[in-house]
């Protein structure tokens, strides 16, 4: 049984783990622009960048306890409603996404963990598309990742819907002599996460149904593409800029939330 200071803490830690690792991504992801640093601009890059700094054991121990909370914490949200998103076809979706975020972010701690365990720099783990190939078949397979895709371009418009509304704000209690700007960080990570995750799920949707093929795609996936584009490296600089602000938000969250209904 979690107390209520020992719950609060816990999806405090979890929101700052889902912040340094945004914000190392973010910065990955600016210097890749520049030419420099080696690890891929994606969650297990930044993971492994930070085990490659001094006291890089420790922090990953730090980051696996802060990604329990953060799954902890987004079950609960689901389960309990902690929001009040209700039972409408709409709660219902959110709720189911919240789900699907503990699930993600529980495979990102496993993954941490077993990075701990191994010593070993291995970011990449066997091919999810390769897996299901195998069980499911690849026309089985195809119709999958297409689904993956269409999900992923839906968190990413409603990633878009809660920025430029700035939605999150009934959630966060923020000071009023910093209202101001930090509304507007917010906003631009968020912003800049959903076209993330917009053109990942493109990306899948685009190899799923044309290009006949399922492959497991990531944010490093979605700068590669973003580069090809006019004016690509400037775009991928802005984007690289957002997703720093995106790891801002949640250290924002992770101190101004506010954390309801805490587990009894």
């Amino acid at each position: 049984m979690i107390n209520s200071t020992g719950y609060q803490l816990l999806a405090r830690m979890g929101y700052a783990a889902r912040g340094i690792i945004y914000l190392t991504i973010g910065a990955l992801a600016f210097l890749s622009v520049l030419g420099l640093g080696d690890e891929e601009a994606s969650s297990k890059g930044a993971i492994l960048n930070l085990k490659h700094q001094p006291f890089g054991k420790a922090l990953l121990v730090m980051l696996v306890v802060g990604l329990l909370g953060y799954v902890i914490w987004r079950f609960t949200q689901s389960i309990k409603d902690t929001d009040e998103h209700g039972h409408s076809w709409k709660g219902m979706l959110i709720r189911t996404g919240l789900v699907a975020s503990a699930i993600t972010h529980s495979i990102l701690c496993y993954w941490t963990v077993t990075l701990l365990l191994t010593d070993k720099d291995d970011s990449s783990g066997q091919s999810a598309s390769t897996n299901l190939t195998e069980y499911l078949g690849s026309e089985i397979t195809a119709l999958v990742f297409g689904l993956i895709g269409v999900v992923l371009v839906g968190v990413g418009i409603a990633h878009l819907i809660k920025g430029f509304t700035a939605r999150f704000e009934k959630y966060i209690a923020m000071p009023d002599t910093h209202y101001g700007w930090m509304t507007k960080v917010c906003q631009f990570g968020l912003i800049s996460r959903g076209l993330v995750w917009c053109i990942i799920g493109w990306i899948i949707l685009r190899s799923a149904f044309i290009s006949g093929t399922s492959e497991n795609k990531g944010i490093g996936d979605a700068l590669d593409w973003l580069r090809t584009t006019p004016f690509g490296s400037s775009l991928t600089m802005i984007i690289a800029i957002g997703l720093f602000a995106f790891g801002l938000y949640s250290l924002l969250e992770a101190i101004y939330r506010r954390i309801e209904n805490e587990a009894a």
